[in-house]
Order: C-alpha cells, then sequence, then structure tokens
C-alpha cells in the first residue's frame, strides 16, 4: 500500500485502484515516490478518479477509443511481410507533471535546442569542431546523414532547426535524461493533439477541472512563425509527405488541415529558375517555406539519394539560392546518431562553457581505431553518471550505451574502453521509470518515455506543455515502440491555476477577412476526380448486381437469355460476384486516403463504413434474394456517403474535380448501359434493365405511359435534360464545374475538355431518340470515355 499522503476517506476509495500498483525495483515512478507516497500531482486526480465506479472506468475508456476511431487515427505498422493500419494504441490514462517540474524540463530543453542549432552551423560550415578536436572526424565522414553536398548552404532564415522533438525519461535517481534527440523530421506532435482530444473525451470533467495547459497556443505560436518566412510575395507554406505508406501519413495530413497548409509530396513540386514551384490546376505556384516530413537523403535525386523517386529535382539548388526556407534544414539528420551524444557534454562546455542541465544518455563511440584513441585520450572529460537504454538497436560496433554507475561513481578505467568496444551485449539495463495504466480497472506501472516538442517561433524557442508519453505493454519489457505494441498516453501539465483557454485561432477583433484561396495541387485534383468516379462506378455495378440477382431470385435459372446477358455484362466488367464489387470501394479509399487533408472525417466514416460492410457481407451471401437485399443495404450506404459530399463539402475547386468525376463515369456507365441494352438483338426485358441501371424506374412511369422501349429508354436516359441520371444531364453538370475551374494564364481561354463537353452537350441538347442508331450510340459512349484524357491535359499534367 501507498503511504498515507492524501485524505484517509479517499485513500480508501483508491484502494481498490491500487491494490496491484507496485513500483519496479530499481526504477523511479511517476505516481509514487521512493517512499511509496502518491506524489501530490496525482493526489486530485486519484481523488476523481477513486469515485468513478468500474462500470464508469470502462465508459471512460471506449469513449477515448472512440473518438479515434471516429477520427480515423491510425499509424502504418510494418510486419515481416507487409504493412499494416492499425488504430492508434491509446493508454487512457494520462501521464501527470507539475508544472515547476516542467518548467526545469523546458529550460533543459530549450538549451540543448540552442546547442544543436550550433552543432548543425558548425558541422555545415566552419567545420571547428573537428578542427579543434572536440568530435573526432570519422564522426562525421562516417555518417550517413551528414551531407557534403549541403556543406556552406546557409538557411534563408538564418536558423537550421525550427521544429525539434527530444525523447526523454526518468532515471532510477528521479532526474530526467535525454535518450534521443529528433532533429531530422520530428514526428508526433499532431498525435499528440489527436491523443489530448481523446483522453478529454474519456475524462471530460476531470481535466476541466484539473488546471491542464492547454496545447493550442504552441501551435499558433508555430503556425504563424512559419508564416512570418513566407517570402512576402504570395508564395505558400506547405507541408511535404513521403505518402499514404508512410507510417506517420494521418499526422501530415492532420497537421496540413489543422494548420491550414497545402500537403504536398515530390511530385506535385518542381524547380523553376532557382524557385520553388507546386503544379496546381490553375499552374505552378511559388512555395517559400517547406516544412518537410521526409528524411533529407530522399530530398533531391540529382544531388542526394539519385535512386530516390519521391523526392524533387534540384531543390538543394532552391536552397543554394535561397528561395525557400527548409523546415528543418536538409542534413539535420546528422545530428540524430547516438554516437554524438557521447560528445555533447564536452561540446556544450567548448561552444557555452557549462554543462548541459539535462544530461543524456551515456554512448560510447568507438567507430574505429582513430576514434577509440580519441575516446581514450579525453577519459578525463567524459564521466558517466548514471545512464539509461532506449531499447533502440545498435548499427553494427559503431556505439556502445552503457548504463549503470562505476563502483568509483565517475570515470571510466581506460582499460576498459577495448573490452566494452568489442562486447556490444556488455550493458546493463537501467529501467525507465514507470507509470500508472489502466488495466481492468485497476492501476499498474508500465515503462515509460516522454517525447517532447518545440517550435522555433521569432520569440524564441516554444515548448509544447506536454506531448505524448510511449508506454510499454508489460512491466518487464523497456520498449515503448509502438511498432512493438506500446501505446500511447496523453501528458497533462498540471497549473496552479486554470489554464486561459487560448486557442488556435486568435478572436475578431476588428471584424474579419476572409483567408486567400489556395490553389489546387494537381496530384490532389486528380484524387479527387477519381475518388468521385470510383465511387460512382462502384454504385453502377451494385445497381447492376441488384438487377441479376432480383431477377434470379424470381426466375431461379440463370441459364434464361436476359439473365446470361447480364451476367455476361457483368464480366465485361469484372464484376461477376458481390465480393468483386468492393474492388471499387477499396479503390476509392485509397484516392481519399491520399487527400486526408482535403477530406472531412464524416466522409472517410461514411466510405469506411460501406467497405467494412461490404467486406463482412459480400463473401456470405447466396445468389438470389439473400444477394439482392444486400445490393440494397450498400446502395443505402454508398447513396448516404454521396448524399453526405453533396450536402457538407465547400464548393471549392476539390469538390469541382470529384462531381466532374462522378458526372463522367456516369455518363460514360449510362451510355455503355444503353449500347448493349437497346441493342436489336437484346433479349427481351433488356431496357428494363437499363432503366433500374440508371435508377429511373418511377421517372419512367411518371413520364411515359407505355412500357419501357428503345425510344423511351433513350430519351429518359439519354437526352432528358431533367432527369439527374440521363447523359445530357452530366454533361450540363460538367459544363457548370468545367466553367469555374482556373485557366492558366498562358493557356487558351477555353481548355480543351471544355470545349468538347459543350459540343456534346449542344449535339444531345438538340437530337431526339430517332436520330440515334447503334453507331451513333458508340460514338457518343467514346467520345465521353475520351473526356478524362482531356481533363487531364488540361488540369492534371
Amino acid at each position: 500500500m501507498p503511504g498515507r499522503s492524501g485524505p484517509p476517506d479517499w485513500m480508501a476509495r483508491a484502494a481498490r485502484l491500487l491494490r496491484d500498483y507496485k513500483p519496479l525495483a530499481g526504477a523511479a515512478d511517476e505516481l509514487m515516490d521512493t517512499e511509496g507516497n502518491i506524489r501530490p500531482v496525482w493526489i486530485n486526480f486519484l481523488q476523481e478518479l477513486s469515485v468513478l465506479p468500474q462500470e464508469e472506468l470502462q465508459l471512460a475508456a471506449s469513449r477515448g477509443d472512440q473518438y479515434l476511431r471516429d477520427a480515423g487515427v491510425f499509424f502504418r505498422h510494418y510486419g515481416p511481410e507487409d504493412s499494416a493500419e492499425r488504430d492508434w494504441p491509446l493508454s487512457h490514462l494520462p501521464l501527470l507533471i507539475d508544472i515547476e517540474e516542467w518548467h526545469q524540463i523546458a529550460v533543459g530543453l530549450i538549451e540543448r535546442a540552442d546547442l544543436l542549432e550550433q552543432v548543425m552551423a558548425d558541422i555545415y560550415g566552419p567545420g571547428t569542431l573537428v578542427r579543434d578536436g572536440i568530435i573526432p572526424p570519422e564522426l562525421l565522414a562516417g555518417n550517413p546523414e551528414w551531407l557534403r553536398p549541403m556543406v556552406g548552404v546557409r538557411p534563408r532564415s538564418g536558423h537550421y532547426l525550427h521544429h525539434v522533438a527530444f525523447d526523454i525519461g526518468r532515471g532510477p535517481d528521479g532526474d530526467w535524461w535525454v535518450l534521443c534527440d529528433r532533429t531530422q523530421a520530428p514526428s508526433g506532435a499532431g498525435f499528440a493533439l489527436e491523443t489530448r482530444m481523446a483522453t478529454s473525451r474519456a475524462f471530460p470533467d476531470i481535466m476541466g477541472r484539473s488546471n491542464v495547459v492547454r496545447i493550442a497556443r504552441f501551435f499558433r505560436l508555430f503556425r504563424d512563425a512559419m508564416l512570418d518566412l513566407r517570402n512576402g510575395d504570395g508564395s505558400r507554406v506547405a507541408i511535404l509527405t513521403p505518402g499514404p505508406m508512410n507510417d506517420t501519413y494521418y499526422e501530415h495530413a492532420y497537421i496540413a488541415r489543422y494548420l491550414g497548409f497545402l500537403l504536398v509530396q515530390g511530385e506535385d513540386l518542381v524547380v523553376h529558375n532557382g524557385d520553388l514551384m507546386v503544379h496546381t490546376v490553375s499552374g505552378p505556384q511559388p512555395i517559400s517555406v517547406l516544412w518537410r516530413r521526409l528524411d533529407s537523403n530522399w530530398m533531391d535525386p540529382l544531388e542526394l539519394r539519385e535512386s530516390s523517386q519521391i523526392g524533387t529535382p534540384g531543390l538543394v539548388g532552391a536552397l543554394r539560392a535561397g528561395s525557400v526556407n527548409m523546415i528543418n534544414a536538409v542534413g539535420s539528420g546528422a545530428l540524430e546518431i547516438r554516437a554524438l551524444m557521447a560528445f555533447l557534454p564536452r561540446i556544450a562546455e567548448h561552444m557555452t562553457g557549462k554543462p548541459l542541465t539535462l544530461p543524456n544518455i551515456a554512448t560510447w563511440w568507438c567507430g574505429g581505431a582513430a576514434a577509440r584513441d580519441f575516446v581514450k585520450a579525453n577519459l578525463d572529460r567524459m564521466t558517466l553518471d548514471n545512464a539509461m537504454s532506449t531499447g533502440l538497436p545498435f548499427d553494427h560496433d559503431e556505439q556502445i550505451t552503457i548504463a549503470g554507475r562505476n563502483p568509483d561513481g565517475a570515470q571510466i578505467d581506460p582499460a576498459r574502453i577495448d573490452t566494452l568496444a568489442g562486447d556490444l551485449a556488455a550493458q546493463e539495463i537501467v529501467s525507465l521509470s514507470t507509470a500508472p495504466t489502466l488495466e481492468d480497472g485497476r492501476l499498474v506501472p508500465r515503462p515509460m518515455s516522454l517525447r517532447v516538442f518545440l517550435a522555433r517561433t521569432p520569440e524564441g524557442w516554444q515548448v509544447m506543455p506536454g506531448g505524448f508519453a510511449r508506454v510499454g505493454n508489460t512491466s518487464e519489457s523497456a520498449n515503448v515502440a509502438m511498432q512493438k505494441g506500446g501505446a500511447v498516453s496523453d501528458v497533462w501539465i498540471v497549473g496552479r491555476e486554470k489554464d486561459s483557454g487560448e486557442t488556435l485561432l486568435k478572436p475578431a477583433e476588428t471584424g474579419f477577412r476572409r483567408r486567400q484561396t489556395v490553389s489546387l495541387p494537381s496530384r490532389a485534383a486528380d484524387n479527387l476526380f477519381w475518388l468521385g468516379r470510383y465511387t460512382e462506378r462502384a454504385e453502377h455495378k451494385i445497381r447492376l448486381l441488384r438487377a441479376y440477382h432480383l431477377r434470379l431470385a424470381e426466375t431461379g435459372r440463370p441459364d434464361l437469355p436476359l439473365n446470361e446477358y447480364l451476367a455476361d455484362y457483368l464480366e465485361v466488367l469484372g464484376c461477376e460476384t458481390p465480393e468483386d464489387s468492393t474492388e471499387d470501394v477499396r479503390a476509392a479509399l485509397r484516392s481519399a486516403g491520399s487527400i486526408r487533408d482535403r477530406f472531412s472525417v464524416d466522409g472517410w466514416n461514411a466510405l469506411t463504413d460501406l467497405l467494412r460492410t461490404m467486406e463482412r457481407l459480400a463473401p456470405k451471401l447466396r445468389p438470389g434474394d439473400d444477394a439482392a437485399r444486400a445490393m440494397s443495404v450498400f446502395l443505402r450506404k454508398i447513396s448516404g456517403f454521396s448524399g453526405l459530399v453533396h450536402e457538407n463539402m465547400y464548393r471549392f475547386t476539390g469538390w469541382r474535380f470529384l462531381s466532374v468525376g462522378r458526372a463522367m463515369e456516369r455518363a460514360w456507365a449510362t451510355s455503355n448501359v444503353l449500347c448493349s441494352f437497346t441493342a436489336p438483338d437484346a433479349p427481351e426485358g433488356s431496357s428494363d434493365i437499363a432503366i433500374e441501371a440508371g435508377d429511373s424506374i418511377m421517372s419512367h412511369r411518371r413520364r411515359f405511359a407505355v412500357g419501357a422501349g428503345r425510344e423511351t429508354v433513350l430519351d429518359l436516359l439519354l437526352l432528358d435534360a431533367l432527369n439527374p441520371r440521363s447523359v445530357l444531364h452530366q454533361l450540363t453538370m460538367m459544363h457548370e464545374h468545367l466553367r469555374y475551374l482556373p485557366v492558366h494564364h498562358d493557356g487558351p481561354r477555353m481548355t480543351p475538355v471544355l470545349r468538347q463537353v459543350m459540343r456534346m452537350e449542344t449535339d444531345l441538347a438538340v437530337a431526339t431518340a430517332e436520330d440515334f442508331d447503334d453507331a451513333r450510340l458508340s460514338e457518343v459512349a467514346s467520345e465521353t470515355a475520351a473526356l478524362t484524357g482531356l481533363l487531364a491535359q488540361s488540369y492534371l499534367r
């Protein structure tokens, strides 16, 4: 049992939560001090938690999980053979840190960020650290992240680092240590936001009464700082992502949407006359601030990794020209190697004249004979008080992490260096501190490390008041990586008084001004266009499948002429079974996944719900009535998605590309149905199939007092401008949307696709059903199919 640092009444209630809580020997604990007393920062939280019944605790955890599922938060897990999207692994209980202790941590991390900035400036500038013998030359020469082409390239902003992160942990003596420096392209800030949102859903009342410092101000200051770095020429800020297959792509899209920045991939960018431009549907537009989430080596195939297919040729040249601010500077990954940490204490004394406030994990680098001699020669300057292992893999014999305390308490005997260099197994692992997690209604200790984020602003470094903690899945495991089964918990910095409630957006003091409309990147337009096409294609196939299985249910005869004819048509479409109908929905999700920054959470959830339903039901369906009923379910869900997009999506350029995609697909599909099911040799009843495929049964009954025939079907599905399923109506919609799309300033006043749509629209508007024989119907289908290429020629190049 813990000590009696709180009132007896709540301690009695908390007994059920703490009955199995036993801090690990040899490790610090975030909930209890070394005497077994509850740390003061946790008392109010435990008091609130202790009054919740078991059912309410389970419900709180479920609320947090449900928020993350609804928001679509995921990370990509890489297995031995493939990768898969996994739900964000929430550890429901937050980690609490007192604000006074946090201020001490922040001071140490700001100091460290400034030191790393100086190191970066030196290793890509004058090189005094190597020249003066502070670090061995092998440390740079053997570092694959130290990029020679970047030597002498001074950042336009004057700073190499703008956004950094540190993994920190508490050692057995209670002090905080830096485990890793993250300077390349630090990930996790967006996940920290979503983790905060999930935890606030789990414990809204408790959080509201806990004086938790908000983190929105951190993002507002960083966003404003990046906006201030623009050239002032109408250029934009963009976030560079490796793409949807990256393990943290969700975060890239989320941050872009949250901050209002463009999300781009390497193929979206081009360097023209030394300037960085993004391909948009309006033509190339300048980018003057690029927040990269892509490792440096992959940025430019011309000067860095030549095999890179996700970079932008000429980007290093743009940096030399000073036309773009890079966040962070290309080559900053050189600071992340763990071997450098062995030299940071001496570097700090050399550059600042004082030791590091927050010591780092003690790492001995033994990467070669010269380096080993260097270590031996400088043992008097290298001490080992405490060190911690993060469980990360070592690169051969380049580095050795020594954990523990020497018998003499300070220096390592020089005679041990050779032994340590040759024996990687000789390390005593000092456990990370443990933090409480919630399991089956009780608190249990689990190893944890904390990731903290810093952003450069005009006022200096800002530290996010929180971040997230990575928590191990067992008490024995020191590995807290999510790829190894770890979870993530929110971090609450608990103040003395209620937070001001500052948000991302400043209040409007003197009215408001609409933001400048941002041009749509061509790749995003392409994905939105195909999202519209794939969802419409899926709907069309589902309608045809339903028509087939309804007739199979009525007759029980797949060998009847009409059933065989329809089955053959479905085979040509590649949709012979209900399971085949899921392929287009998967394709639609891939397109939507590539534009997560532009796609609503509700739209994403509707599409994923449709796919899950189809995947669950399709393999089990029996031909006939069972399959027909399931197709009706699928149609209702896909119609719900389409209605959601139509009603809720802002009428910006992206919506128009999505709508053009739907219209082109519907016009093409309808044209082909008419070619096949109104043909002279089509079996009896084919006209009814065409009307069902066009979802126009009721319209046909109202319009015509006769049964379906070739002329009535063509009039309704080809030429009726008021029927939203007709080809003419689709051309009218395309015409309307294309009129609003931008025209390149150096191009013709009317794009080829708009010219062709207007020509086709006019031809159909003045025609009658009797004008269309098989040849002319085929011509309409061919012309409709060709519109995609014309659109790509006009906008998607």
